[in-house]
């Protein structure tokens, strides 16, 4: 079988030996180069066309950014972020994810090459996820240094009268992040309430809310242990912490709780699912995004057999379909839908039950 080969690209001499070494040490991945710095990258990829790219954000001669945007623009390929866990590094992180790269690993500020270590068995899975990933040529890379590229374009009609009952919500790992930004910029600003599992560490999820948050016709922001959910707002589970809906009275609220790893993530879409399940059932809208692994898919089979309304995304526009093809094995799905067509899908069927909910005995 032939390996994955990967280019390494980072202006730290430790951090090039470090990564190479990691890489090298799998059976089913080799290192063919290691750049200090884009330019030399670029030279690289050309001669050795890799399948895989590590790169980091902040580097001499070019920006990671920039580069990682003219190489989506003129030569999409799997690109795995290798970035600072600082907030300026959680926002950079969060631009390459738009302009189109697979995934991230957030290095350590301090003890780098231990760090690293600790991070090999990550670093290694997503190299192996995003050499099999989709790469798209990314709409953000095209537009890349405009400000308004990725704002709401065409108005959403408003849905009507809508039951505070329902509730939408969302599972996600790799790809999520940008499909999960696609659906929620397709929902009116009258919307029910969102609550959405991504996959993602602590560090990221604030700044992946207020990113959102500008972006949205709705309101989204980082969940907060026992506040009310409310309708025209989303809510993203805070990386590294379980999420889950309770109800109290005739109000739905966010249970936001540690613990252990539910199918090795926290949070888990697992445990969202089994609580809406439970709390909310046929006043439920599911929908399972792009991701590796099956987390979420047999909750989410329970909640269909609790009466929710269950959408997923289909393959040709997942980043990864290994979670939303799980859910179809399970039988979790109403309908398969491309992207685009979630959004809609979901308006059109709130307004076939505007004003309607069923009661839970």
């Amino acid at each position: 079988m032939a390996k994955t080969r990967v280019v390494v690209v980072d202006d730290s001499a430790l951090v090039r030996s470090l990564l190479t070494e990691i890489i090298n040490r799998e059976p089913d991945m080799v290192c063919v180069g290691a750049a200090a710095d884009p330019l030399l990258a670029r030279e690289m990829i050309r001669e050795l066309n890799p399948d895989v790219i590590t790169l980091d954000i902040e580097m001499p001669r070019m920006d990671g950014l920039d580069f990682l945007a003219k190489l989506m623009r003129l030569r999409p390929m799997p690109v795995v972020m290798v970035s600072t866990l600082t907030e300026r590094g959680a926002e950079s992180t969060l631009r390459a994810l738009e302009l189109g790269a697979v995934d991230f690993v957030a290095k350590p500020k301090i003890g780098v090459a231990d760090g690293l270590q600790l991070l090999a068995a990550d670093i290694t899975a997503k190299v192996r996820i995003a050499a099999s990933a989709k790469v798209h040529k990314s709409h953000a890379a095209v537009s890349h240094g405009t400000t308004d590229a990725a704002r709401p374009v065409n108005a959403v009609a408003a849905i009507g009268r809508l039951s505070t009952e329902k509730i939408v919500f969302i599972g996600a790992s790799t790809g999520g992040t940008e499909a999960t930004r696609e659906l929620l910029m397709g929902l009116p600003a009258d919307a029910p309430a969102v609550m959405i599992t991504q996959h993602m560490p602590p560090g990221f999820t604030r700044n992946y809310a207020a990113r959102l948050d500008g972006l949205c016709r709705i309101s989204v922001k980082e969940a907060s242990d026992g506040e009310r959910v409310l309708p025209g707002h989303a809510y993203i589970a805070p990386g590294g912490l379980h999420m889950s809906v309770e109800r109290s009275g005739a109000n739905y609220l966010a249970r936001v709780t540690d613990g252990e790893p539910v199918n090795r993530h926290k949070p888990s879409v697992e445990v969202l699912f089994l609580s809406a399940a439970r709390v909310v059932g046929p006043n439920a809208l599911a929908v399972m995004l792009t991701g590796m692994g099956a987390d979420g898919a047999r909750a989410m089979k329970v909640l269909r057999d609790a009466g929710s309304f269950n959408l997923v995304q289909d393959e040709s526009t997942c980043v990864v379909f290994g979670m939303p093809r799980e859910a179809i094995a399970a039988g979790a799905a109403h309908e398969v839908l491309p992207l685009g067509g979630i959004a809609p899908r979901l308006i059109e069927r709130l307004r076939s039950t505007a004003g309607t909910a069923t009661t839970r005995l």
